[in-house]
């Protein structure tokens, strides 16, 4: 496993995470095999492992928890998010001084922590001036709550009123933005990649499979893998990837991980590590063998012909589309 700076930090964090979203709970056999993959990715060098309050409404914290309690609190990094609705109450949600500071505390608790290495915004608030949001995570770095904080899927504007109002109240940076970013969904590269490169910020992205479209199950012409999200999702998000237009990007991407000797998902994962600005790459794994093959892609770097031909299979023009 090889480790990049967050941004401009002096926080290090492995180039693949794992992440708890796909995380199954339910039942004693499918806890113990997110267990085995917390486990597996700890033994491979993994030190970022990423949840939110929102999952599982607060048990995915617990259970995350619970399994990094038996390692060294220095040797991992680990975030959760805050903005969805925890509650019936009118302030039980959103980014408000008052909902940041209750829930980060309810995390903290579920988690069994001291402190958060990373906390995040998980959506932007319209309803609550930036300038109190990035009040209350400055606030709370200063007391020791979290060490680093950022956003996840903010527009360019919203991030540029950000890292603005962190300047003029001279607040604790805003250090970290975890967007969504993968072959087929490159919107960050138009101006938020640049954004956080002028602001020292790192970025850690979600779903670089595109909903599992870039491990190559899904091929054009055959059926839906068995069991697969695809099957089940319930808001169909890799049913609308599926389009012929994908899949035939899938069938030539897939041609060149096999010049390459490696499997379609490592090549996506490796492809997202050649940007700089990219400190760590968010992944889910439903067993550990999943895990396994993510964690080949650190290190590896693509050839610049590899990479050229890559450019021109998905054939990029950048597009407008809503973030969140």
């Amino acid at each position: 496993m090889q480790y990049r700076n967050l941004g401009k930090w002096g926080l290090k964090v492995s180039e693949i995470a794992l992440g708890s979203w796909m995380t199954d709970l339910n039942g004693a056999a499918a806890a113990e095999t997110a267990r085995q993959c917390i486990r597996a990715a700890y033994d491979a060098g993994v030190n970022f492992f990423d949840c939110a309050d929102a999952y599982s409404g607060g048990e995915a914290e617990k259970f995350l928890g619970a399994a990094l309690r038996g390692y060294r609190r220095s040797s991992y990094v680990v975030s959760s998010k805050v903005f969805f609705p925890m509650g019936r109450g009118a302030n039980d949600w959103g980014l408000s001084r008052k909902h940041i500071i209750e829930q980060l505390d309810t995390t903290l608790k579920n988690m069994q922590l001291d402190y958060l290495d990373l906390y995040f915004c998980h959506r932007f608030d319209p309803t609550t001036p930036i300038e109190e949001t990035m009040q209350a995570l400055s606030d709370m770095v200063a007391a020791g709550k979290i060490l680093y904080y950022g956003v996840s899927e903010w527009s360019p504007v919203q991030l540029t009123k950000a890292f603005s109002a962190v300047k003029e109240l001279h607040l604790r940076p805003l250090s970290v933005i975890q967007p969504q970013y993968n072959m087929v969904d490159r919107y960050i590269e138009d101006e938020i990649v640049q954004l956080c490169a002028e602001n020292g910020a790192g970025i850690v992205p979600f779903s670089p499979l595109a909903q599992g479209l870039l491990t190559g199950k899904y091929r054009k012409g055959q059926p839906l893998p068995a069991g697969s999200r695809a099957t089940h999702q319930a808001d169909r998000q890799i049913n609308n990837l599926l389009t012929d237009e994908n899949l035939t990007k899938v069938d030539e991407l897939a041609r060149i991980a096999d010049g390459l000797g490696v499997t379609l998902s490592v090549l996506a994962l490796a492809w997202i590590l050649r940007l700089p600005q990219i400190s760590s790459v968010i992944t889910g794994a439903s067993k550990p063998e999943q895990l396994e093959s993510n964690i080949a892609a650190s290190g590896l770097r693509i050839p610049q012909d590899a990479l050229d031909e890559i450019e021109h299979i998905l054939n990029y023009h950048p597009f407008v589309r809503k973030i969140g």
